[in-house]
């Protein structure tokens, strides 16, 4: 019986314990279950954000790709629009130049015209003096001459004396005695006339003086008659003609591009020695000179920043120059219209041909932000947000622009004539520019010392470009160049 009680009781237990084994056994596969789906959960959550920043990457390289065709789309767009303002503006420019030239014409025929009359008079009152026997006067008394009227040249002759005082004289004319018969000098085989019948021909000293204190003074032509005791017709002729004769005698020799390597070499130290930034063989500076509105194409002239500056309609003709570190002009490009922006101006000029024909590889000329940046121009930055390495760049290319700034404003202060509205022709006024740009150099090369009292102080005259960029390139080495000069 108790046999039969314990085999019971066994059987219970190893049915109770088989019961166990199996639960475990069954909550040990419910757990593995449960783990892989967490583990697929995990797994299906990340491939799909694997996913989403593949997406991201795509869309970011479609947006990329779009933004490049947009902008070299609206690059193209701009580069055509500047082209075509650019032709636009020529074919006035050579409109205009044809104009002119038909009016020289007429000019020159009716000079013709009268000079011809002039002698044709001339004869018959030498013939009617001859048919004449005593009731002219002895027969040795001068013959009278004709088409002259007696003035006085007392302040002339002053000034042209020995005793003259040297300051006075400097005050008169912005240089010394000896700059004054340098200039007549060499002046002196191309202006001087010989006499004639009708009148004595003007005296060279006297020539070149009237232009010059013309070009110094800015007076008009009436004031100036009264000066040298001469007509106002012979005053505006004398100073056309000497203009003419100094820009084509002495230009050539005192307005030089450095094409020598000694002498770029020199010029690139003595810009270096101002500013740290080597390389730099000249600093550029565009200026705008007021004008009377023309009769033809008026618009390409109007000056719309001295308008707008000024509360008045203004025109004007550009002037644009390099100069070296002393404010020696080295490059001059007169006469576009005074709407063109500087980096149009540029673009006609001699300096451009001269890069474009890759004779300036390896220089920089300093400019303004109213010049584009390329290969050959180094422009300050003229974004926002600079950091304190670009801020101190812009200040070393400011002290070389500064100097071009400072030779312009000297040239304007020791020439009057440049800061008003002239009575010269438009189609006169490059050569009376030119030969004021001479007549500066000769002065700074001479150390001619500049009166205090005439200095100009420049009004921004900078044309913001339409394309501020035009070298990618550039554009990365000019940060280069921010750490290649020594503050």
């Amino acid at each position: 019986m108790n046999d039969k009680i314990t085999n019971t009781s066994n059987r219970r237990r190893r049915s109770r314990k088989d019961t166990c084994e199996d639960d475990d056994n069954g909550c040990k596969e419910s757990g593995i279950e449960a783990t892989d789906k967490q583990e697929g959960k995990k797994v299906k959550a990340l491939e799909e954000i694997i996913t989403s920043f593949v997406l991201l990457e795509e869309q970011e390289k479609s947006d990329q790709e779009e933004w490049a065709k947009t902008h070299q789309e609206e690059k193209i767009l701009v580069e055509a629009n500047h082209k075509k303002k650019t032709r636009a503006m020529l074919d006035y420019y050579s409109k205009l130049q044809g104009c002119y030239d038909s009016v020289d014409q007429s000019d020159v025929l009716r000079k013709r015209k009268s000079r011809a009359a002039a002698a044709a008079a001339v004869v018959t009152a030498e013939s009617e003096n001859s048919n004449r026997k005593g009731g002219g006067g002895a027969a040795g008394e001068p013959r009278r001459r004709l088409w002259v009227k007696n003035r006085s040249t007392a302040w002339w002759d002053q000034c042209n004396g020995a005793d003259f005082p040297e300051d006075e004289f400097r005050k008169a004319f912005r240089m010394g005695k000896e700059t004054f018969d340098m200039i007549c000098n060499e002046l002196s085989s191309v202006v001087a006339k010989e006499n004639t019948m009708l009148r004595d021909a003007v005296p060279v000293r006297q020539r070149v003086a009237v232009c010059i204190w013309r070009l110094a003074t800015g007076e008009p032509l009436r004031l100036v008659s009264k000066r040298f005791g001469l007509g106002i017709s012979t005053c505006h002729k004398l100073v056309l003609e000497v203009c003419s004769a100094i820009r084509t005698v002495l230009m050539p020799k005192y307005v030089q591009w450095p094409d020598e390597e000694s002498l770029r070499r020199k010029v690139k130290d003595e810009f270096e020695s101002i500013s740290g930034i080597s390389s730099v063989l000249g600093s550029m500076y565009t200026t705008h000179i007021p004008i009377v509105a023309p009769k033809i194409s008026v618009a390409a002239y109007y000056n719309k920043r001295h308008t707008e500056r000024n509360q008045k309609t203004s025109y004007s003709i550009t002037v644009q120059g390099v100069v070296d570190s002393k404010g020696v002009f080295t490059d001059v490009c007169i006469g576009w219209p005074g709407s063109m922006a500087d980096d149009q101006v540029l673009e006609k000029s001699a300096l451009y041909q001269r890069a474009t024909g890759g004779l300036l590889k390896g220089v920089w000329i300093v400019g303004s932000c109213g010049y584009p940046l390329m290969d050959w121009v180094l422009v300050p930055y003229t974004q926002q947000h600079l950091t304190w390495t670009q801020h101190a760049f812009n200040e070393k290319i400011g002290e070389i622009q500064r100097v071009a700034k400072d030779a312009f404003g000297r040239l304007k202060g020791r020439w009057c004539c440049l800061q008003k509205r002239t009575e010269v022709k438009l189609q006169d006024l490059p050569v009376v520019l030119g030969a004021c740009c001479v007549l500066h150099n000769i002065c700074e090369i001479r150390k001619e010392e500049m009166d205090p009292v005439l200095g100009f102080e420049l009004i921004d005259d900078e044309m913001v470009p339409e394309i501020g960029l035009r070298s990618n390139h550039k554009y990365y080495s000019t940060s280069s160049q921010v750490i290649i000069y020594n503050p």
